[in-house]
């Protein structure tokens, strides 16, 4: 099993900064990847930000040079430093992760995805 431990959410005036982060533990071999999604009252889940294994990073248009993306890899955390924050971006902001897991005593192994319960953010106009 494994599990995901957000923090950082809050309240913060528009033009203001949040940093999220993200732990992950429990039995896994490693982490594939991590991602960020937020999803605002009466619209879907969209990803925000995501890091692979090697470091490489993408980020949704809307937050491309204000938000930025990052993790320790020694601690399984992901982070995610949101700039200049705008109203419309008030949200649930949820942590994803692509593990490789152990399914039996010969070793195989599997990908499995993981999700957070969320932390809530929200941006006064």
């Amino acid at each position: 099993q494994v599990r995901l431990v957000e923090s950082g959410g809050g309240l913060v005036q528009a033009g203001g900064s949040l940093r999220l982060a993200c732990a992950a533990s429990g039995r896994f071999e490693s982490i594939n990847s991590m991602a960020w999604y937020r999803q605002s009252p009466g619209k879907e889940r969209e990803m925000v930000a995501n890091i692979g294994s090697g470091g490489s990073t993408n980020y949704a248009a809307s937050v491309k040079g204000r938000f930025t993306i990052s993790k320790d890899s020694a601690t399984n955390t992901m982070y995610l430093q949101m700039d200049y924050l705008k109203g419309e971006e008030t949200a649930v902001y949820y942590c994803k992760v692509d593990v490789r897991i152990v399914i039996n005593v010969e070793g195989a192994t599997m990908n499995q995805i993981y999700w957070g319960e969320g932390t809530p953010v929200t941006v006064s106009s």
